[in-house]
């Protein structure tokens, strides 16, 4: 019955499902990752040094992130007081509007649940919820200072938008070009198997003269291409039965009777649809040259609609594949 549980069920939709199916064959000592990717068996471990390093849940907001990887600056003159270094960004442009629109939409449910002073910190479930989240879910890093404090609703409001961010399009915009980028695995290789060959070694002139046949020698074997392009597939497939944000006032109708939370949500479906039109506009501008223009793919990953199938486009409300 808990409001932040309803808001955050669509969410969660198939998500312990496919971690547990990426546990069993993705991840997987000898798994999919370990056999078809460069650092081989050490991928895995890469990967948690990586989380050890350099994961913190502040950094998971895109404006964060953004301004942690140098692709903008801090400007109080712009919306989300962001500006970016690179205005041809699509990822990054594409995100922030979905960004803005997420927290819009939090902040006024939130807003809603929590008018009265103190009923964030007073609500012993929300607290209890965040405290599980710290200390046994990352328990590794449950005495960071950068976790985010849960006293205010504007606390409340930023955690939220972070987690719905994280779980539908920064998922889609990561996971659905797999197969239409890397499918053709001469475009994005996931190992090679060959060094390029340095001035003094006997094929460096063969190399010179024909560097497509060394290229070629040094992409994956046909098994380790083939399971790749297998997986990729399986990953950008959109299932028949997807729930895409843009649907979640049709979806919330069944767990929600509240007229002013269904107006709320009304108008964030409306937004994402906003969003789309947007974004087939700025597909067309021919200033925009990471993203139109010959041999460039208009950039989709962050259009909110999409059919089943691999698309390359459409945001679900969670990571279901």
């Amino acid at each position: 019955m808990h409001p932040i549980y309803k808001l955050l069920h669509p969410h969660m939709r198939y998500t312990l499902e496919i971690n547990a199916l990426a546990r069993q064959s993705l991840i997987n000592g000898g798994g999919v990752i370990e056999a078809c990717f460069s650092p081989g068996r050490y991928s895995m471990e890469i990967s948690s040094a990586a989380y050890k390093s350099m994961w913190r849940f502040d950094m998971e907001a895109l404006p964060a992130d953004l301004l942690r990887r140098g692709m903008a600056v801090e400007d109080t003159s712009m919306p989300l007081g962001v500006k970016l270094v690179i205005e041809d960004y699509p990822y990054a442009a594409d995100g922030l509007l979905i960004w803005s629109a997420i927290k819009e939409y939090v902040e006024s449910y939130v807003d809603h649940y929590y008018s009265e002073p103190n009923s964030v910190t007073s609500d012993v479930e929300l607290q209890g919820w965040w405290n599980e989240i710290k200390n046994k879910g990352h328990v590794d890093k449950k005495n960071e200072p950068w976790w985010p404090k849960l006293v205010t609703k504007e606390d409340l409001s930023g955690i939220l938008t972070t987690m719905i961010w994280t779980a539908s399009a920064q998922h889609a915009a990561i996971n659905f070009g797999q197969y239409p980028f890397g499918g053709y695995v001469p475009n994005r290789p996931t190992l090679m198997r060959k060094l390029i060959p340095h001035e003094d070694d006997p094929s460096y002139e063969n190399f010179i003269l024909h560097p497509e046949y060394t290229f070629l020698a040094s992409l994956p074997t046909q098994l380790q291409a083939t399971k790749v392009m297998a997986v990729q597939d399986t990953l950008s497939t959109h299932s028949a039965d997807e729930e895409y944000m843009y649907q979640l006032h049709e979806i919330q109708l069944f767990s929600v009777n509240d007229h002013e939370v269904l107006k709320i949500l009304k108008r964030f479906s409306a937004k994402l649809k906003e969003i789309e039109d947007t974004i087939n506009q700025r597909n067309k501008d021919i200033r925009l040259k990471n993203r139109s223009g010959a041999g460039v793919p208009p950039y989709e990953l962050l259009l909110p609609t999409s059919g089943p199938g691999v698309t390359c486009r459409g945001i679900p409300n969670s990571i279901s594949i």
